[in-house]
């Protein structure tokens, strides 16, 4: 079956068998690896990206579920200058990374939850990410890179 959607502002149109997931048509068919596979079971996040703007687990959707949608990858967050999404920056420079296994979806789920929860506390983004692990961290880092990314993507609207 052939699949149409809008992948990092690109139009792009893929043949994919019937039961292929959104993670497989990104990693496999597009070699677009930044989305990870960690549990197949849409526990760890690591497969998390922006669907229409909003964090999905790539590893627990059918790529054909994503039928006409606009999807951003961390390979499209950033500008095409490579100039860093404030969010990036911000897990970068708070060390909200360690490995970087989960660093993709982490940050992806970021930037959702900053959109839909501009003022939440640090005990509210701890709940909020809940469904992205990080094996590495005790999650302070990731907590500060979120405030300091949220904080960021205020000021550049």
């Amino acid at each position: 079956m052939q699949v149409q959607l809008k992948i990092n502002g690109k139009d792009t149109s893929v043949d994919v068998a019937p039961n292929t997931l959104l993670v497989q048509l990104l990693r496999e068919h597009l070699k677009m690896t930044g989305t990870h596979v960690g549990c197949d079971t849409a526990q760890c996040g690591a497969c998390t990206v922006l669907k229409d703007g909003h964090a999905v687990k790539s590893c627990n959707m059918l790529a054909a579920q994503a039928q006409g949608a606009e999807i951003t990858t961390i390979e499209g967050l950033s500008q095409s200058d490579g100039t860093l999404h404030p969010m990036q920056a911000a897990f970068k420079e708070c060390h909200g990374l360690q490995c970087g296994f989960c660093t993709p979806g982490m940050v992806l789920s970021s930037v959702d939850l900053c959109n839909k929860h501009p003022n939440a506390s640090a005990t509210e983004i701890r709940e909020l990410l809940e469904g992205n692990i990080c094996r590495c961290t005790g999650y302070q880092n990731i907590v500060k890179s979120v405030q300091q990314g949220r904080a960021a993507m205020a000021s550049s609207k």
